[in-house]
């Protein structure tokens, strides 16, 4: 975890502020929890299609808040084998658990080590997220 923020180590990162945690060959994908605050009351998670195959940088759905509509993208390359269920009845899992219950899909992956090689490691994705901040403080003031 990096200190002052819900950033767990052990998890690769997207500029999209999606997470991916590896199991195995296969990846587990979900948004960050910098994501679930922005959007604030998630209501409604359209997720893709079991077997359906993805490419790295694709759209695979949506999450809904009472505030926006936004697009998710897969981090990876690969096929969906799981969509995170629990979400269809409470998809408040996103906002309560975004690294937990409130994963979004199950993914075989196809062509891991080269595509994990561009996501962003904690540190990394706390140091954009910084820099998100001070250019949202400096547009504000200027």
């Amino acid at each position: 975890m990096v200190e002052g923020r819900d950033i767990p180590s052990n998890l690769k990162y997207t500029k999209d502020h999606e997470w991916i945690r590896l199991e195995g060959d296969c990846a587990r994908v979900g948004i960050t929890d910098h994501a679930q605050e922005s959007l604030h009351e998630v209501v409604y998670a359209d997720l893709p299609k079991v077997g359906r195959t993805l490419n790295r940088g694709e759209s695979f759905g949506t999450v809904e808040s009472v505030k926006a509509v936004s697009e998710i993208y897969t981090p990876v390359s690969g096929e969906v084998m799981e969509t995170n269920q629990k979400l269809v009845d409470s998809p408040e899992l996103i906002n309560q658990q975004p690294y937990g219950e409130g994963w979004l899909i199950l993914m075989k992956t196809s062509n891991l080590k080269e595509e994990t090689n561009s996501l962003m490691s904690a540190k990394e994705y706390e140091a954009l997220l910084d820099r998100l901040s001070q250019e949202k403080q400096n547009h504000a003031t200027s």
